[in-house]
């Protein structure tokens, strides 16, 4: 037997890895100019968001802001079982959960609903001034929308005063000093801020779906409330779905901003979550690796969350991330 006789498979992939290197090469020279504008993302990606992850590590060390990082003493996961021990852990855990659960069921299906019947607007002036006024306060940052709730909210603010004319208090409330109404002003504001700004991903959707299966479902009657609910909403599904899974992994994460600007020290019982937990220990009082393992052990758990949610919108639909 030839010891050069060649194994019928290796030989016959060699061309064709050959031939689409060659087109990989011939498109990337083709997309030159773009893809030299991608590398800039690409290094901020890396210098901001790869390079730190190397201080993932003072998690499982004493870290000392005199000494670095490479000096300081490994304690395995020493402050991961304070963090699971901590008295503070129940109320912590309960405030973010809390907020964000309302947030995913209340926040999540309305930016569909609103760009489902946003959708049906026959007004093109009508829907422009509509959107144009719903997704405006996406543009403004939590310090100005918070001075703006702190104000309204106020005991001689606007929500007072309306409710004492129309006669349904009989005496101003301070609503942000009684801990019973924070998480209903959070879900609120969040809900205001980015009804608007999150319907946009909808209506993109919606605008790829054929007229066509419109004309079908007008011809066998349906009206248009039902075209909403029997066409649009189920050619979107996968938009839903993939939206959907990325909100329930990031169910940990309260919006530090805006509950750090409505947050004070009458309502802290409601309003201290895991992300102004992890200022507190780590920025006021210097526990760098508690707060960093309280992070870490957070991105864990959005990370388990993102693999259930895929698993299970996969499962449903066949729609997943990966």
């Amino acid at each position: 037997m030839d010891g050069e006789t060649a194994i019928p498979g290796i030989e016959a992939n060699r061309p064709d890895r050959k031939l689409k290197m060659k087109k990989f090469t011939r498109k990337l020279i083709s997309q030159r100019y773009l893809q030299m504008m991608v590398l800039l993302g690409v290094a901020w990606m890396i210098v901001f968001n790869y390079i730190p992850l190397y201080g993932i590590i003072i998690a499982f060390k004493d870290f000392n802001i005199i000494k670095s990082i490479s000096e300081a003493p490994w304690v395995g996961l020493k402050h991961f079982k304070a963090f699971l021990t901590d008295e503070n852990l129940l109320y912590v855990l309960k405030n973010t959960l809390g907020m964000s659960f309302f947030k995913l069921i209340i926040g999540f299906p309305l930016p569909i609903l609103f760009a489902l019947f946003l959708n049906e607007l026959r007004n093109v002036r009508f829907k422009r001034f509509v959107q144009t006024i719903s997704y405006l306060p996406h543009f403004l940052s939590w310090v100005i929308l918070g001075g703006i709730l702190t104000t309204w909210l106020a005991d001689v603010g606007i929500i007072n005063n309306i409710l004492m004319a129309l006669h349904w208090i009989d005496e101003p409330i301070s609503y942000l000093a009684e801990p019973s109404y924070f998480w209903g002003i959070v879900v609120t504001s969040d809900i205001w801020k980015e009804l608007g700004w999150s319907a946009i991903i909808y209506l993109a959707a919606i605008s790829s779906v054929s007229p066509e299966l419109y004309e079908a479902a007008t011809i066998d009657g349906a009206g248009r409330f039902q075209q909403m609910f029997r066409v649009t909403l189920p050619m979107i599904k996968g938009t839903v779905s993939i939206l959907f899974i990325l909100a329930v992994s990031g169910i940990l994460n309260s919006n530090f901003d805006q509950v750090f600007i409505l947050r004070n020290q009458l309502n802290e019982t409601a309003s201290n979550v895991i992300d102004t937990y992890v200022y507190q220990t780590g920025i006021t009082q210097g526990r760098y690796s508690y707060s960093t393992a309280v992070g870490l052990f957070k991105s864990i758990i959005a990370f388990i969350l993102l693999l259930c949610a895929n698993f299970v919108t996969k499962k449903l639909n066949d729609t997943s991330l990966f």
